[in-house]
């Protein structure tokens, strides 16, 4: 790891990255793409030294509360945070300032900041995403090899709800040939029903590559599936989309399934959703009646 000051926090879409580079190893991370401009080694976790500092003066200055968010670049939840604590402490502040939080992960650790999401979701909106991509455990172990296994993100997801904290999950990527399969996205959706999510986002059965991405996806394919690269190759040349070949059948199997258990599956909803700050009435109409009582 290693420290940079940084000049700013927050994105014009009130998002953050409060570290830089991951230690999960998913061999389809698209934040290793060169076009992201991370000038360390991707497993040097780069640590804004200053980040809780500039994100308080943010907050500080905004003249509307609205929704926080993290996660979209490097999982949140990585080793390091169970030492630095960045997370936590963003989190605080969004509890201490009044605004809604949302973060994408992979990781069970969410779970140790469960005090904060429900303080946060007593008084605004927050809500977790959880990315999950394979339902067979041993094949999660050879894509995600450094993170929560599947099975333990659907326990993750289970004990969110039961908390109250709403939960939106990401169905990507699925690789072709790979993961493509009915059994993997039924099995993946099971796990949502019962976990009672509240939206699943999926953009297509299949993934990207990028320069940077493309590199280290191919090699780790040459490790855990041999000839698989040369298929990929022959199929898909150099294509910044990869489409499964099982897409259209997968994803009208995803909308059916969905919308027959009631969970949201237009990705626009769930954005708008996701980026809606809301102030509870019952938190409001308590903090009044506390403000009435000590007068």
């Amino acid at each position: 790891m290693h420290y940079v000051h940084a000049k700013g926090i927050l994105s014009v879409k009130n998002g953050m990255n409060l570290y830089r580079g991951c230690s999960h190893g998913c061999i389809y991370c698209d934040s290793r793409s060169k076009c992201y401009h991370m000038e360390h080694d991707f497993e040097d976790i780069e640590i804004k030294a200053n980040a809780i500092e500039l994100l308080e003066n943010a907050l500080k200055r905004k003249r509307t509360k609205c929704m926080l968010g993290t996660g979209s670049m490097t999982d949140p939840y990585i080793p390091l945070e169970s030492e630095i604590g960045n997370v936590r402490k963003a989190l605080l502040l969004a509890e201490q300032y009044g605004f809604g939080f949302t973060l994408i992960t992979k990781s069970s650790r969410v779970l140790k900041d469960l005090d904060l999401l429900k303080r946060i979701n007593a008084k605004t909106k927050c809500v977790v995403q959880m990315t999950l991509t394979t339902y067979n455990e041993g094949l999660c172990k050879k894509l995600e090899p450094n993170v929560s296994t599947t099975r333990e993100r659907f326990e993750v997801l289970k004990e969110l709800h039961n908390a109250g904290i709403p939960t939106v999950v990401w169905l990507c990527p699925i690789l072709p040939f790979i993961n493509d399969t009915e059994e993997n996205i039924m099995g993946i959706l099971n796990y949502c029903i019962e976990a009672k999510v509240y939206g699943i986002i999926c953009f297509g059965m299949g993934m990207t590559l990028r320069e940077g991405s493309r590199e280290y996806f191919y090699k780790q394919l040459d490790q855990l599936f041999p000839h698989m690269k040369e298929k990929y190759i022959r199929t898909f040349g150099s294509q910044y989309e990869l489409n499964s070949p099982r897409n259209s059948s997968l994803m009208r199997l995803f909308h059916q399934i969905c919308t027959e258990k009631g969970i949201v599956h237009d990705n626009r909803q769930i954005f708008e959703y996701l980026n809606t700050f809301e102030e509870k009435n019952n938190y409001v109409q308590l903090s009044l009646f506390d403000e009435i009582r000590e007068k």
